[in-house]
Parts: C-alpha cells; sequence; structure tokens
C-alpha cells in the first residue's frame, strides 16, 4: 500500500472514530435528557398531588368568610384526632315534641341598640370539647356567667365528662355536627342528616339531656354545601331544631393571630351596637388567646351593663339565612 493509501485509510478510520464519538454524545445527552424530564414530571405529579390534598383539606376545614374551623386546622393529639374522625358510629333518631313554631331570623335593623337599651350577650363556643374547655368553664363559674357550647362528636372520656359538665353547670350543651368534616357533612342531605343524628343522639346518651339548637360548620350562610343550605335548613326546621349564626365574631377562627387584647377589642366594639349579641368564639385545643381573653372580656361586658345568658328557647334568633325563608 503506498503512502497516500494508507493516509487516506488513516483518515476514514479517524472521520468514523469521531462519528461514533459524536453518537456517542448525542445518545448520552438524550438519554441524560430522558431522565432529567421523568425526575421532573415525577416532581411535578408529586407537587400537583400535594396541592390537590391541601386543597381538599382547605376545603373541609376553612370557612367562606376567611374564618377557620379551629380544632380542623390546629394540630391535636392523636387521641384527640381519632376521636375527632370517628364515622363508625350510628344512631337512631330521637323523636322531639311536635308543637314547634319556625322562629324567624332577627332583623338587625330592628337589634341596633339605643341609650337606654339593655345589650343581652350570649357568648358561644365552637369545635370544642378540649382542653381549654376545662379552663373556659372554670372562668366563667368564676365570673358567675352561662354560656353556650357548640359541640361536636368526641367519644373518650374527658370529652364525655365535658358534656356532662357543661350541662351539669347551666350552660347550654348545643352541637355544631358530629363530625366537622365539610366534605362529608355537606355532600349530601342524607349524609348531613345521618351526621346531624349522629351528634344528637349522642349527646343524649351521654347527658340525658335533649340538645334542641344548632350551628352550622362554617355557618348557614357558607358556600362550601354541595346542595342549597336551605335544603338543610328545611331539615332542621321538620326536626324542631333551631340554629344559630353569630352577629358578632371575637375572629379567633381567622388565619390571623389575634392577641387576647385584640379579641376583647373585637367583640366590645360590636356588642354595644345590638340589643341581642351572638358572639363567635372557639374552644378547640390551641385556642389559648381565647382563654386568656375571656376573663377580662366578661369584665368589660359587666361594667357596659350587658347581661350574659346561655342560649334558651326565649332567645331572639340571629341567623343569616332565616329559618322561615327554607321550606318545613
Amino acid at each position: 500500500m503506498d503512502a497516500g493509501a494508507a493516509n487516506g485509510l488513516k483518515k476514514e478510520r479517524n472521520r468514523r472514530k469521531r462519528i461514533a464519538a459524536i453518537r456517542k454524545m448525542i445518545m448520552f445527552t438524550v438519554a441524560i435528557w430522558f431522565l432529567l424530564s421523568m425526575v421532573i414530571c415525577i416532581g411535578l405529579l408529586l407537587k400537583v398531588r400535594a396541592m390537590e390534598s391541601k386543597l381538599n383539606y382547605l376545603l373541609d376545614n376553612f370557612t367562606v368568610s376567611g374564618q377557620m374551623d379551629a380544632e380542623s386546622k390546629n394540630t391535636v393529639s392523636k387521641a384527640e384526632e381519632s376521636e375527632y374522625f370517628d364515622l363508625e358510629q350510628t344512631t337512631e333518631a330521637i323523636d322531639l315534641e311536635e308543637n314547634y313554631e319556625i322562629v324567624h331570623a332577627v332583623n338587625q335593623e330592628e337589634n341596633m341598640a339605643g341609650p337606654d337599651d339593655v345589650h343581652k350577650v350570649y357568648l358561644t363556643f365552637d369545635d370544642g370539647p378540649s382542653s381549654n374547655t376545662v379552663q373556659i368553664l372554670d372562668i366563667l363559674k368564676e365570673n358567675d356567667v352561662k354560656a353556650t357550647f357548640f359541640v361536636i362528636g368526641r367519644e373518650d372520656e374527658a370529652s364525655k365528662a365535658l358534656y356532662q359538665r357543661i350541662v351539669d353547670e347551666g350552660h347550654t350543651l348545643a352541637m355544631h355536627s358530629f363530625t366537622h368534616k365539610y366534605s362529608t357533612l355537606y355532600s349530601s342531605i342524607e349524609a348531613f342528616e345521618e351526621d346531624f343524628s349522629r351528634i344528637q343522639n349522642y349527646l343524649y346518651e351521654v347527658t340525658g339531656k335533649e340538645s334542641l339548637f344548632y350551628r352550622f360548620p362554617g355557618g348557614s350562610s357558607n358556600h362550601v354545601s354541595n346542595e342549597n343550605m336551605k335544603e338543610f335548613i328545611s331539615f332542621l326546621n321538620r326536626r324542631q331544631i333551631t340554629y344559630f349564626d353569630w352577629n358578632v365574631s371575637s375572629g379567633d377562627a381567622t388565619s390571623q393571630a389575634y392577641a387576647p387584647e385584640e379579641l376583647i377589642e373585637n367583640v366590645m366594639e360590636d356588642v354595644k351596637k345590638y340589643k341581642t349579641s351572638v358572639v363567635l368564639m372557639h374552644d378547640s385545643v390551641t385556642k389559648t388567646s381565647t382563654v386568656k381573653a375571656l376573663g377580662p372580656m366578661i369584665q368589660e361586658l359587666k361594667n357596659m351593663g350587658a347581661r350574659l345568658l346561655p342560649i334558651d328557647e326565649s332567645t331572639t334568633v340571629v341567623q343569616h339565612i332565616a329559618a322561615a325563608s327554607a321550606e318545613q
């Protein structure tokens, strides 16, 4: 082989080597790109799932007005959590008296207080019982004040004792659903009826006292429900249950963390406006600011001459949607 042919053969071999190296580089790059794409896709999928889960959590546990139901939001002990979400127990409905007249919601214009009007104030606590309920009951007892507790279903012995203590000490034991899970509670009329029967019968079994007052999680004006809220209202009307919303909020259910002094200010600012004030507060496990605010709040209310009362059959009803507007 002459020198020219040898040179040509060498160049051809070098060219083939370069081509092979380029092919390997391209294949390696494609493989890396494919693997990175897979990792990114999996990461995005996990983020979507996480966001979906958070969205469901928010829908289950937040009220539409930006208020947040505390027990759902807050971290609770495993024992409390298992009791809170237990959906196994089913009970039959309690038969109530037949003579019942649908109550009308208070007209806020007529409820505006004049200089000589007595202020009737109904302190209400949602989402209990919890360890904070014990302290709240102690404060109420020290100040000789009766209040109303809109409770959820908790089946541990400590909670049963608190239901009984609420009744024994002259407070009003009222219902706030058993599960407090929006996605379950408001998924259908049947689901709501089952949850209602469960909490009413459970409280009767524990205390021997029928609960005849109810507060919708999120209020009667919430927009989380899959059904028209008037369907649920009609059910309560048929069952002779009076439900209460609120016209004064302490702010302890919102995402903003208020200091005790701010909770007191929120309440006092609105209470002075009305003849009848139904005050929204919470006694779930992390509402320590509410506990700290309660004593001084009671003193300020007493100083202004307010009458602090538990909800009963004579209470002027405060409702966001009037019961009478729904068919019975």
